[in-house]
């Protein structure tokens, strides 16, 4: 019976490591083949959270075709990241609504929140099979 939940954890550190390569490849392909621009943070969103309120930045930027393109970041914090009128180096890509902020944690933030759940999931539920097998 144990077995089982040794290898639902291996199963579902697989998951994660899965999620976190796709991750990663969405980050690859937008600096390969993305569009590189600078966006202005426009606005702060006050969000309310359990000590007090963060701030998340709304970013604005003119595509190719000369549109005016606005976003929320996927974070907020407190202290506010950025101050209005900063300006931010994103990608965005040409084909989806795929936009990362060109810094590592905008990059590969996902992927390494996925590796660092995996981890661990991976190592328990792995070393519990190898080990039984001896």
């Amino acid at each position: 019976m144990i077995e089982y939940l040794y290898a639902s954890l291996l199963l579902i550190s697989g998951v994660l490591i899965y999620f976190a390569f796709k991750q990663y490849n969405v980050s690859k392909e937008l600096m390969a083949d993305g569009i590189k621009t600078n966006a202005t943070v426009i606005d702060l969103l006050r969000v309310s959270s359990d000590d007090g309120y963060t701030y998340k930045p709304v970013f604005e930027y003119y595509d190719r075709g000369n549109n005016r393109v606005t976003f929320e970041s996927e974070v907020s914090s407190n202290p506010a990241p950025y101050k209005v009128g900063d300006k931010v180096k994103i990608v965005y890509s040409k084909t989806s609504d795929h936009r990362r902020i060109i810094s590592f944690w905008g990059l590969y933030r996902w992927t390494i929140i996925l590796l660092s759940l995996a981890s661990p999931l991976l190592i328990i539920g792995g070393g519990y099979i190898l080990y039984s097998k001896w």
